[in-house]
Order: C-alpha cells, then structure tokens, then sequence
C-alpha cells in the first residue's frame, strides 16, 4: 500500500491511491471496478469541494465591512461623473447588475446580522376593557400567502373567535394563535362589529407586520401531530365555486385521482389536507366524507342533481368490437357479473402506497377500453413480445372447437350443462351468450396464471371490475380509450389508429362511449391510455406495465390490512 502522510489531502490520497491499483488473475474484477470508480471524475470534484469546505472549516471567513452596497453605489457614482475607459465602462456596468446588487445586499444583511423582521413598537397603553382580562399581542409577519386561519362569530356572546389554524400557514407557524382565541383588533382596528367575512378580507389583503390582539381561549389544547391519512379523491372540488366552504381562499382544490394527505380531522364538516406532490407546506381545507355526502343527498332530493348512473346499463354497447363496414359485431349480448352494486357516492378512498415484495403474485392487470380501442389485439401483442412474464386468462366457451384450435390455448371447451353449473357456483367473473354460444373468463383461469408467476392480463367489461378490484387480486385497472378529435373526421391521418372509413356518426358513438365509461367506472382507472398510433400506444403500455412491478402504486389502504 503507498504511504500517505497526514498532511496529504483527500483528493491527493485517491489519486495515490488509483495509481497503485493493478489488476491481477485473483482480484481482477474487483480492483477494476475500484479503479473505474475512483478514476470518476465527479468523485474527484468532490473530494476537492470537501478540501475546501474544511480549509473554510478551520479557518472560518469574515467579512471586511458591512457596507459593500454603500461601497459600490459611491464607486458607481464616481465613475459616472467624468469619461470612461474600456475597463471602467465594463466595471460600471457590472456595478448595475441587479444580480451582483443582491449579492452584495445579502453580503450586507449577513454581515451586520440583522435576520430578523423589524416590527412596529408595542402600544404604550391598553384599552379600560381589556384590564381584567389576559390580553395577548400577538405580531407576525406575513407575505403574499394566507394568514392560514379562519374566524366565525360566537353566537351566544357575538365574539370573533378564532375558528381552524391551518396546518403549515403563517399562524400555525408562530404557535401563537389556537383555537377559541377571541380576536379584537387587527393592526389597531376595532373588529369587534365588523362580520367575519370583511375581517378575513382585512386579514388576507394585510402585508408584512400585522398585529393581532387576541384574548387567549381558557384552555388551550396540544398541536396535534400531523396524520398520516391518505386518501385518493374520486371527484373534482373547485373552493371557489362552492358557496358552503367558510373561506374560498383556504379551500384546496383538486382533481379526481389526487392524492391527498390528511393532515386534521377535527371539524367534521371541514378537513385539513395537503396535496401529495405538491410543495405548499401549508394544509387547505377539503369537504369531510360527511359533508359532501349529505349535500348531494339534498341535492338529489331537491332534483338539482341527477341520479348517479347505474352501472348496469347494457354492456353490449360498451364493448362492441368497431368494424370499417356500417356493420356491428357484439360481444356475449349482455354480460353478467356476479355483484354489479356500486357505492352510491365516491368521495374519497383511502388508500396507502404499495410495491410487490419478493415473492408475493403480481398484481392482476385489467384492460377496459371504449369503442374503438381495440384492447384485445393490444394485449395479445403485449403477451406476444415477453411469453415469459405475461400470461393470458384463457376463456371458457360452449361452442365447438375448431380444427386448428387446442383445448386450455385459446378456449376452455365445456359443454353447456358444465357452464351453466359454474355460474351457479359463481365461478365467472363475467359471461354472455353470442351466437346461441355461452362464453365467459373463470376466476380460476387468472389464479392459473398468476400462480405462474406471470403478470396476467384480462380484458373485461366494466362491470367486473366489482368483483375484481379485491386483495386477493391487487388489480391494476388501465382504461383504454381511442383519441377522437373534434375536427372533422378528414384530418385523420395515416398515423391514426381509426381507419379511413369512420363516419361522423361513428365518432360521435365512441366518444360518447369513453364519456360514459369514464363517469360511471373512472374512480377505478389507475391510468387512461389514449390509443392513437399502434406503435407508440404499444410502447406505453408496455412501460406502465414495467413501472407497476418495480415502482410504488397507492392502492386501498383495506387491499394491505390483514
């Protein structure tokens, strides 16, 4: 080994330390490997950063005054009172950068240590109302963001009380205002008679220092810690187009399919929650489980709000497999499922993160696509490139087999009697009857390929997805749907997966399809895949299926619980 002294940096030492690895028969791989690693040259910038952040360590740095910015305006002052040469030109210009006038304002404020806010002077004298009460002054300083607290009036003594601190928001921040505070004044403001709305708009419109006089509530109770619920939202929630939320500004809104994270549940009409992925620190308010449940049974009530659809509509019009020709070919005219029943409303579904450990199944895929999607060649194109890690649930079916046909490859081949007897033992997930023909895709069919190993894929109706969306299966459900733009049908190119021969009546059918589809079964899809060139759709899939297996999905918080 080289012999290093102490004094030898750490960049130096690596260096040495390259230079004396010679491969050799017993430990060829590994010393390569070492030498490969130490010869990067980012390891090398880092080892030259840690040098000189210890060398700055041990001799820590100081500014040389604390008036920089004075400095430079009086040298830039100077230098505009008389010619200039090349170089002065150029140090004038550089003076006037609003870059390097930062820096040396930050220089400033770091040497002469003022980090603090300057806030106005405490009153001199406190109102007669005020002397036998314990009064609290309270001042922070707020930016453009909400003050992160609501108010409502006391009925019974008409007090403006301090209603919900927001998680995250500049009140919650300082720990200095709770809830039940009694508010008074607001930067030396009398508010006492003012309603709540015009003082949350006082309080919004304020900047920098506001100082608050609050008479503190008689008990205060303990923060409580952040929550760890999660829930996924199955509706779109707009704060300013609701009139019920108590402050439109500190409403969050979301889309379905967002993930929220709980952070308070201590008003039963209004939570706290932040939006995942998102970088506001600060909680917003959503509409409880609760609340929006019982304003949508009004809303119905009142026939303001339509009926939710049922999810046992005719689903030969949801599958029917689209043909160039005006003809139409069904699937099994009106499959079944075993429990159709769906929740009466979707609100939110808590759910958790979740990634397959070694060992356990894959997760189940289910395909459902609108007119025009075409899923089924999609998916037997998935299975066709990677044999080794898909699998196809095989169907069950009356009719005869042909000559080219092998049993447990393409059908099951039963005879009726057997069919009909396994859907009394609830054995399909789904069947129909076409042709005087029965068909259906068996539980038992995907347990076969799962047991495998492999990741099967099915490609259902929507209505299975009841029976499907289980622990026992963990399914991944991808909605796939055909692009269909507004304009004319004309604009179609070749690249398009809808052929030339689509008429405008065709079109309209199939988005209407993929519009119903998404209302009635949406808040199951975990992706949407648009169908468009068969190419590139192919290579999506195939990606979202590899991102399943090896990255963390949220999933129902009940599909994890034992």
């Amino acid at each position: 080994m080289p012999i290093v002294s102490a004094n030898t940096g750490l960049h130096e030492t690596l260096a040495i330390l390259t230079s004396h690895l010679h491969p050799d028969a017993n430990h060829k791989e590994d010393l390569v490997f070492l030498r490969d690693v130490f010869s990067e040259k980012s390891i090398g910038y880092l080892m030259k950063i840690h040098e000189r952040l210890k060398q700055y360590e041990k001799y820590s740095p100081t500014p040389v005054l604390h008036s920089a910015t004075c400095l430079a305006e009086d040298l830039a002052e100077e230098l505009q009172s008389g010619p200039l040469q090349d170089d002065e030109r150029e140090l004038l210009l550089l003076l006037n950068m609003p870059h390097l006038k930062a820096v040396l304002s930050a220089h400033d404020i770091v040497a002469q240590k003022k980090f603090d806010p300057v806030l106005p002077p405490l009153p001199e004298d406190l109102n007669d109302e005020f002397e036998e009460e314990s009064v609290k002054i309270v001042r922070l300083v707020k930016n453009k963001e909400p003050l992160g607290a609501t108010i409502r009036r006391d009925e019974a003594t008409g007090a403006v009380i301090v209603a919900r601190i927001m998680r995250g928001g500049a009140a919650d921040r300082s720990g200095l205002v709770h809830v039940g505070d009694e508010l008074r004044e607001v930067n030396g403001n009398l508010i006492t008679h003012k309603r709540p709305d015009e003082i949350s708009q006082i309080l919004s419109q304020s900047q920098g220092s506001i100082t608050l006089k609050i008479i503190p509530a008689v008990a205060e109770e303990d923060r409580l810690k952040e929550s760890r619920v999660y829930l996924r939202a199955l509706f779109d929630y707009t704060p300013f187009e609701d009139k019920a939320t108590p402050c439109q500004e500190a409403g969050l809104p979301f889309k379905r399919g967002d993930i929220l994270q709980v952070v308070s549940q201590e008003d039963a009409t209004w939570w706290q929650a932040k939006k995942v992925g998102d970088c506001n620190l600060r909680a917003a308010l959503i509409p409880s489980t609760q609340f929006q449940e019982r304003r949508l049974r009004y809303r119905m009530k009142m026939n303001s709000l339509p009926a939710p659809l049922s999810p046992k509509a005719p689903t030969s019009s949801l599958r029917r497999s689209f043909r160039l020709k005006k003809e139409r070919q069904g699937s099994p005219t009106e499959a079944q499922t075993l429990d159709a029943h769906q929740t009466e409303f979707q609100i939110y579904e808590e759910v958790s993160q979740y990634l397959p450990h070694p060992g356990e199944k894959p997760r189940l895929i289910v395909l459902i696509g609108s007119l025009g999607a075409r899923i089924t060649e999609l998916k037997q194109k998935v299975i066709a490139e990677n044999p080794r890690w898909f699998g196809l649930a095989v169907p069950h079916t009356t009719r005869a087999r042909k000559t080219h046909e092998r049993e447990g490859v393409e059908y099951h081949f039963i005879s009726r009697g057997a069919f009909e007897a396994d859907i009394q033992d609830g054995k399909f997930i789904e069947y129909g009857e076409y042709k005087e023909n029965l068909y259906g895709t068996s539980l038992e069919s995907i347990h076969k390929v799962l047991s495998q190993n492999k990741v099967c894929l099915v490609d259902v109706q929507p209505e299975a997805l009841k029976t499907l969306r289980t622990a026992e299966f963990r399914p991944f459900i991808i909605f796939v749907k055909p692009r269909i733009p507004d304009c004319q049908r004309k604009q179609f190119g070749s690249s398009s997966s809808l052929s030339a021969g689509i008429t405008e009546e065709d079109l309209q059918e199939m988005k209407q399809s993929a519009e119903k589809m998404d209302k009635c079964y949406g808040h199951w899809v975990d992706y949407v895949l648009v169908k468009e060139d068969p190419v590139n759709t192919l290579a999506e899939l195939q990606m979202v299926l590899e991102k399943v297996q090896m990255e963390p999905q949220w999933v129902p918080v009940c599909w994890l619980r034992r």
